[in-house]
């Protein structure tokens, strides 16, 4: 990882946020593609990938959980880091930024949702009716 003042560098592979971590700052991808991982019993999905100009790791800002799922850069990257305090500043100042937060995160739950549905779907179990 390199830094300066415009944003942090990453390396291709390298994880910039670890599923189960606590996490205290979102980022904003200025440049590259990650991955977003989730793991379960030792199998690791590629759940999505961002592009610049997205944002991840807001979930720790909005809640105090744990990361929900780890970043992987799939090219070099250059992410910038806001923690909660900058956040809320920002908010205050330009409540729309919090709205946009909002559109993103219900986006993402809209893809999820017709995601699941079509897993629902391939798993319904056949009632024998055509």
């Amino acid at each position: 990882m390199k830094s300066n003042l415009l944003g942090k560098f990453y390396d291709t592979g390298a994880i910039l946020i670890q599923q189960g971590d606590v996490g205290d700052c979102m980022f904003v991808l200025q440049e590259g593609e990650v991955a977003v991982l989730k793991e379960e019993d030792g199998k690791e999905a590629v759940v999505d990938v961002l592009k610049k100009g997205e944002i991840f790791g807001e979930m720790a800002i909005i809640e105090k959980q744990v990361r929900s799922a780890t970043i992987r850069a799939v090219t070099p990257v250059r992410v910038l880091t806001i923690d909660k305090k900058t956040f809320l500043r920002r908010v205050h100042e330009d409540p729309t930024l919090a709205l946009n937060i909002l559109k993103t995160m219900s986006g993402r739950i809209r893809k999820l949702d017709a995601e699941l549905t079509l897993l629902k779907g391939d798993l319904a179990p056949t009632t024998g009716r055509q």
